[in-house]
């Protein structure tokens, strides 16, 4: 499951994109001062864009923390997205990749093999989310489903990176989780190896 994704754009230029698309980026804070980082790993602060009740087409850009604590002290990072609405509190998590970790194919090796993914189609993306009230502030956690095409080579579950024109709707509590949920097309998410060896021709790792 994800647990470390990347953001190296400057936020001028993802304000710029949510324009052209016509939705209006609020910075009730001002605007997030956070570096480009290469490794974003769950309680750090990272960017987010925060629906706004009742308005569509407006979300606010703010930081907050990833990941919240569970009833027993653990961070919740990821949550499971089926049968699930998300009525309120949705957000779009800004990011330009993310990683999946496997096993490696040589048992001799020690760490785990790093695969990066990207958008095809644009040098940014976002990724559907959830935000809540914690005893730690607000925070934020990853959607995730079963994995699709591109994913699945890698790992049995994903998170949800959303096509630009699913972003407008994830900030719109009134359409439905499921009609935006769902898998991109094969060959949406271009993967590279950072480190490691790669699985077997066909291998599956869960």
């Amino acid at each position: 499951m994800c647990n470390d994704y990347r953001l190296e754009v400057d936020i001028a230029s993802i304000a710029e994109d949510f324009e052209d698309l016509k939705i209006k980026i609020r910075m009730p804070e001002g605007a997030p001062n956070v570096p480009a980082r290469a490794d974003i790993r769950m309680t750090d602060m990272a960017s987010i864009v925060r629906s706004v009740e009742g308005e569509r087409g407006v979300g606010d850009l703010v930081n907050r923390r990833w990941s919240w604590l569970s009833p027993k002290g653990k961070p919740v990072y990821n949550f499971r997205s089926e049968g699930r609405a998300f009525t309120s509190h949705r957000c779009l998590i800004l990011a330009d990749g993310f990683y999946e970790f496997t096993d490696p194919a040589d048992p001799k090796q020690k760490r785990l093999d790093k695969w990066l993914f990207t958008m095809a189609d644009h040098p940014w993306f976002c990724i559907a989310g959830i935000w809540r009230d914690s005893p730690v502030g607000e925070a934020f956690t990853m959607l995730t489903m079963d994995a699709g095409p591109d994913v699945a080579p890698y790992h049995h579950r994903q998170i949800i990176p959303l096509a630009r024109d699913q972003w407008a709707d994830w900030l719109d509590a009134t359409v439905s989780a499921e009609e935006v949920l769902r898998w991109l097309p094969p060959g949406s998410l271009p993967v590279t190896q950072v480190y490691g060896n790669p699985p077997a021709q066909g291998q599956l790792v869960l």
